[in-house]
């Protein structure tokens, strides 16, 4: 039998303040300078740096969750933002401390900001001597309830040094396991103080856990078999595991643990094509600014009026994300906009900024208002790869916007005139002349 027990999930989302700057939106110059950040990660022992996404990995659909020089994209459990002790970054390891052998962490468990359904999870653990912690998923936030109690947990545990304290039984606590419910059918984990591949597989109410190359767990949510698995241990069978999406979380269990490589790719998400390839039939043009189809891309290009223009969706849309490709071939400050709406060539509405380098490419800019919303600190520019094909990716849930470059997170906005908007979503080519920019592999999912 399959059943859930709905309840109301609490989402605490970090809010970004509007920032004073002015930037390339219409009818601005582009002047300004964005705050400061952190730098890229260093490579590892391997020949491939970490903590980064390949350009196939990004056209794949893969979000990085951790650039080892930074915490973006994660908040405590239970919190609106991170912990201000007990982890940290180092040499591009998220890591956290031993609390003096206390069984509960000194910072908390920590959890994403973002909240998914179906995905696939891969991430690096590096477990120290007697280390105990695990990676949650679809975990839901309640009043009174620690994250171990509200969602499934893939077992991150020093396995012979607790086999050998004998304080627990072992069955189904080793790494790998479901916490409390399945036992590994394979010992995978790699020597003390070695790095370990894991890999969770979410699709529907199918689960797979994956380490080092092995399957360790493959079980059916609210099956026979796991309610009856649930009714006979530490879990509330009215609570546990029932949300049917959540957020990824890490578990502070008081020992050091490194992590690494966090990425996310997901699944089933019925994506519509924006662009056919042949023509812009389901658009339309603003302005006298040239848009037109070269082999099989979409290109806008400035005209004799070298003024703004804009290609709008004729369809609205409200939470989606959207995902795209471009090219800057010439100068590149363009953008896209969303819950937009155009009145000749004065547009109202959001900008994910796309322009040249040290300009703020995945930036929210509001045109003919507040102007820059949020800019991304200036190492993230590094992302953007001037004359290449770029993936962009944006989506758009309620008043929180979070958008990406080549799997890179660039920034992540919440903001209540947005979430009360809905409208178009267009492309802009910016005035001034001598602009020219492909596009293609345009596609949205409604959410």
């Amino acid at each position: 039998m399959n059943r859930r027990i709905p309840f109301l999930l609490r989402l605490a989302l970090v809010i970004l303040p509007p920032l004073p700057f002015f930037a390339c939106g219409a009818g601005d110059d582009g002047a300004g300078a964005p705050p400061a950040a952190e730098t890229e990660a260093e490579p590892g022992a391997a020949s491939a740096p970490h903590n980064v996404l390949t350009p196939q990995e990004a056209a794949d659909g893969w979000i990085l969750l951790f650039d080892g020089v930074s915490t973006d994209g994660w908040r405590g459990y239970g919190m609106d933002q991170f912990p201000e002790a007990g982890w940290a970054i180092e040499d591009g390891n998220l890591v956290v401390f031993a609390s003096d052998g206390s069984e509960e962490g000194l910072g908390g468990d920590i959890v994403t900001e973002a909240m998914f359904e179906d995905f696939e999870l891969v991430f690096d653990v590096q477990i120290s001597p007697v280390g105990n912690s695990g990676v949650f998923y679809r975990v839901a936030e309640m009043e009174d309830k620690a994250m171990w109690e509200m969602a499934p947990e893939f077992q991150v545990l020093d396995d012979t040094a607790y086999i050998e304290m004998g304080t627990m039984d072992m069955e189904t606590h080793l790494t790998g396991d479901n916490y409390d419910l399945h036992s590994s059918r394979v010992t995978a984990s790699n020597p003390i103080g070695e790095w370990n591949t894991a890999r969770i597989v979410v699709e529907g109410l199918q689960v797979e856990h994956w380490l080092n190359g092995e399957l360790t767990v493959s079980y059916e949510l609210y099956s026979d078999d796991w309610e009856a698995r649930v009714a006979v241990s530490k879990f509330d069978p009215e609570i546990y595991a029932r949300a049917p999406r959540g957020h990824i979380g890490i578990q502070d269990h008081g020992h050091e643990i490194r992590y690494r490589n966090i990425k996310i790719r997901p699944l089933n998400q019925e994506s519509v094509a924006l662009f056919n390839g042949r023509d812009l039939e389901g658009w339309t043009v603003h302005g006298t600014e040239r848009w037109f189809v070269e082999e099989g891309d979409l290109v806008c290009e400035s005209g004799p009026d070298a003024q703004y223009g804009y290609l709008a969706s004729d369809d609205e849309y409200r939470d989606f994300e959207l995902t795209l490709e471009f090219k800057q071939e010439a100068d590149g400050n363009s953008g896209v906009f969303f819950r937009s709406h155009v009145d000749g060539t004065t547009i109202s509405g959001w900008q994910a900024e796309v322009a040249p380098p040290g300009l703020w490419s995945g930036g929210i800019y509001e045109s003919y208002g507040r102007g820059w919303l949020v800019q991304p600190p200036p190492e993230k520019d590094a992302a953007l790869r001037m004359g290449e094909w770029n993936h962009m990716r944006i989506r758009a849930e309620g008043p929180t916007v979070t958008t990406w470059i080549n799997g890179e997170r660039m920034v992540h906005l919440t903001d209540e005139q947005i979430g009360d908007a809905s409208g178009h979503i267009a492309l802009q080519i910016h005035d001034g002349g001598g602009i020219r920019v492909r596009w293609r592999n345009i596609r949205v999912v409604e959410l």
